[in-house]
């Protein structure tokens, strides 16, 4: 049983008891001695409120405060500085902004101490304006108020304007301290500043600093992020004590510059026992190996990790839901998704928008919905992921719907919003809803659109056939259009065989992006479809006079969880005879079902046997058939191509699935295609 409190204390013996139970962390008795006392005084109030703070209690160190105004009058600067420290750590703005009024209302606001902490409270909040007034109010400024300011610039946003403020801070004669110059470093990594940051590594030999472990592992971290990993490896190899932060920082800096064993040998090294493991340990090896396409290797270190007794974080499963979207691995992201559900995942908003991503890039877009409707708390990212996922697979309806969920939810659409929302519409052919959304950045959300919102607009148009409505756009945009604008409008010249407009946009397209092999075969296909075969002749040429070659078609199914991959014509596969014998029966069938070869994706000037003979061979007919020959009783296969699909090979594909009585997905470099009953989700337009 607790000792039963003293009462009627002398104040000094109070405020000494108090500080006593402060000290010891019995924050309940030292509260209730604290409301024994009749009126207590300023400095009470400010201890009592400052231990709250100091323990992580902010909420009881706010309502103490205003408890505090609403009983007393008068108050010091000391109590303002225990209110703007709670402030700072709670990142409430209204709470910040009543600090400062009441700096201010008893002129404490110039104060150089509690002018600090206010910049730095308002950094904290995200409130650019708010440090930037107590900064200019300030009479006097030195190297914290400076730190603070151009802190509060780079927490905002505001990077390159936090440099500006540390350069005038160097001007005005403040000298940088160590946190500063551990605070600004990492702005030079960021912005790849590689001058500024050598400036600032020249002043931290010249002063002393080297020793400072956070620097030192700052300027690794900038010579890495500026590819100078020769630089960043000398100062990690002079560092008398490297500590676990700096160990981390040279493994994702080595894998950052493409120096993958080098990073394995380190982390093998603190494994060993040279310097202790975390979480950003395991989490920089494993994104690392996964940047440098070590795929398995990061799923070893996954069960490894597990094995030292560190269960994979947020970090960890979002990374590892990357690399199984990039790979199309669905059962890879069944197993995170078994791992979240089991370990209690299911309130993390990032790792289930992750998940969202990887069963939509995997075909699963079903499975996608149910995931996003598990999130309670929907953010911009989780809205943004859900519009793209169903714009990928053809849904425009279906991501106009979700973009007016958003807008009536509450939550801002950001410019990622809107080219995911323009892109269904283009794929939709959703062409008045686009024109609507695209007006409505700037009329309606205040936001400017870019470059890749007015390609996605001329992307609408062509695919309607609106080519000279879409050319006119692009002579009108405000900014220089880029290839993507020109693409899009070319590979509608295909669609709607427009030669001349096909010409001005394959001319633009050269001078942007010269060595891009796509644009060249697309004019040419172009030409061969016209028959125009001199012109297709020059263009090809033209592509082999410049070196540039065509990347080859590919086309693979993953059976039994091995992926199996295709190339046109391809006979590697062990099954071959027997996908060329389905394919030959299939043709027949589909013949009597209606079906006729469409020659012209066969670009080559052949006699039009010899071009039916050519499109059987296509990359993604024969992964097609590979999976419908090992079906197993499941009833849908997906298939990848790296290229778009065949129009021919989407026209055979319907009737296949129709015949075989299953759902064929084909995921090419355009979108998703989903054929049921001899139809295309994409209705035949892509």
């Amino acid at each position: 049983m607790l000792p039963k409190l003293p009462s009627n204390l002398p104040p000094h013996l109070s405020l000494k008891l108090i500080k006593t139970y402060c000290d010891s962390d019995d924050l309940r008795r030292a509260r209730q001695l604290f409301d024994k006392i009749p009126k207590p005084d300023l400095h009470s109030w400010t201890v009592l409120i400052s231990a709250y703070t100091k323990r992580g209690f902010v909420k009881e160190a706010i309502n103490l405060y205003t408890q505090f105004r609403d009983r007393e009058t008068q108050l010091d600067k000391f109590i303002i500085l225990s209110f703007v420290k709670a402030c700072a750590i709670s990142g409430d703005l209204i709470e910040a902004q009543r600090a400062h009024k009441d700096a201010v209302m008893f002129g404490f606001h110039r104060d150089l101490v509690l002018g600090n902490a206010m910049i730095d409270m308002f950094g904290k909040c995200k409130c650019l304006e708010g440090a930037k007034r107590v900064f200019d109010e300030l009479q006097f400024r030195d190297v914290v108020s400076w730190t603070s300011m151009f802190s509060c610039y780079v927490s905002c946003g505001y990077s390159r304007k936090g440099l500006d403020a540390f350069r005038e801070m160097v001007l005005n004669g403040v000298r940088p301290n160590s946190v500063s110059v551990s605070s600004i470093l990492p702005v030079c990594s960021k912005l790849k500043h590689l001058n500024l940051g050598k400036e600032i590594h020249g002043f931290v030999v010249r002063n002393g600093f080297g020793g400072n472990v956070f620097i030192s592992s700052a300027l690794v971290d900038m010579y890495a992020a500026c590819l100078c990993i020769k630089q960043a490896e000398l100062v990690f190899n002079r560092m008398v004590n490297r500590d676990i932060v700096s160990h981390n920082v040279m493994i994702s800096a080595y894998f950052e510059n493409g120096e993958a064993q080098k990073a394995l040998d380190i982390f093998k090294r603190m494994k060993s026992g040279c310097s202790k493991l975390n979480y950003a340990s395991w989490n920089a090896v494993i994104c690392g190996s996964l940047q440098a396409g070590k795929t398995q290797q990061a799923f070893e270190l996954l069960a490894d990790m597990q094995n030292f007794g560190f269960k994979p974080n947020q970090i960890t499963l979002t990374a590892v839901l990357t690399a199984c979207t990039n790979l199309e691995s669905l059962r890879g992201g069944k197993e995170i998704h078994g791992y979240i559900f089991r370990h209690g995942f299911l309130n993390d908003t990032t790792a289930l928008t992750a998940l969202i991503f990887m069963y939509a890039k995997c075909g699963k877009l079903e499975i996608s919905q149910k995931v996003f409707e598990m999130i309670s708390r929907k953010d911009t990212i989780a809205w943004n992921t859900m519009i793209i996922a169903n714009s990928m697979h053809g849904n425009g309806n279906e991501a106009l719907l979700l973009f007016n969920q958003m807008l009536n939810s509450g939550v801002k659409p950001n410019p990622v919003t809107f080219t995911g929302v323009l892109s269904g519409c283009s794929h939709s052919r959703l062409v008045d809803e686009g024109l609507s959304v695209f007006n409505s950045m700037s009329q309606v959300h205040m936001i400017e659109p870019d470059a890749e919102h007015h390609s996605c607009v001329v992307d609408v148009l062509s695919r309607a056939g609106r080519l000279e409505e879409a050319y006119r756009f692009i002579q009108s945009m405000v900014i220089e259009p880029t290839a993507s604008a020109w693409g899009a409008l070319l590979g509608a010249c295909r669609v709607y065989k427009n030669v001349d407009l096909a010409r001005i946009a394959a001319e633009r397209l050269f001078e942007i992006e010269p060595h891009n092999a796509g644009n060249y075969v697309l004019l040419s296909n172009i030409f061969v479809n016209a028959k125009l075969w001199g012109e297709a002749s020059e263009t090809r040429k033209l592509m082999k006079h410049k070196g540039i070659k065509k990347e080859p078609g590919c086309s693979w199914v993953q059976v039994k969880n091995k992926v199996h991959t295709f190339v046109v014509g391809d006979k590697s596969n062990e099954h071959s005879d027997d996908i060329y014998m389905f394919l030959s029966n299939m043709s027949e069938k589909m013949r009597q079902a209606g079906y006729l070869p469409d020659t012209e994706f066969v670009l080559q000037d052949l006699d039009s046997e010899e071009k039916e003979d050519t499109l059987c061979n296509h990359s993604e007919k024969l992964a097609v058939a590979f999976g419908l020959l090992h079906l197993n009783g499941k009833l849908s296969i997906t298939v990848f191509k790296n290229l778009r699909i065949c129009g021919d090979c989407h026209n055979a594909i319907k009737f296949m699935a129709k015949i075989v009585g299953v759902t064929i997905v084909v995921r090419d470099s355009l979108r998703f295609h989903h054929f049921r009953d001899g139809h295309c989700s994409c209705k035949d337009f892509w």
